[in-house]
């Protein structure tokens, strides 16, 4: 039986407040629907709270960004190496202002694997339901 959602928690980030200067370690989690097939829900939690910051970004500028530059809005990712180690920097710029995280790119890549397991790349128009989405955006006109 396949999973119904990929989930993967406390993935170790940073948050880069100055470039290679201040650094604030954080904790991911990523999580994954096949009901909303296009998307990646992350959230950004500072270690020993509950409450964080959650963000939704398109699984393919996710899978895009570690192999290249992708996004050009509110979403930017790139990958690097530092020091040997493949990361990738994930840049979120809201109305508010600009975050840039540091997460590695190998338990990124391992949990993007196991969400085409569920829904493959390229076959997410299959599991849209169009009519509940044209009613959830019409309501009741």
């Amino acid at each position: 039986m396949r999973p119904s959602r990929v989930a993967i928690a406390d993935l170790p980030v940073k948050l880069l407040l100055a470039p290679g200067m201040v650094v604030m370690p954080l904790r991911m989690d990523l999580s994954y629907e096949p009901d909303d097939p296009y998307a990646v829900r992350v959230s950004f939690t500072y270690p020993g709270t509950e409450q964080g910051v959650g963000w939704v970004m398109g699984r393919d500028l996710l899978a895009e960004g570690l192999d290249g530059p992708a996004g050009e809005g509110d979403v930017q990712i790139w990958p690097v190496r530092e020091d040997g180690e493949r990361l990738v920097h994930i840049r979120l710029s809201p109305d508010t202002g600009t975050a840039l995280f540091e997460a590695p790119a190998e338990q990124i890549a391992v949990f993007l694997r196991a969400t085409e397991m569920i829904v493959p790349r390229g076959a997410e128009s299959r599991r849209v339901d169009i009519d509940a989405l044209l009613t959830r955006l019409l309501g009741d006109r």
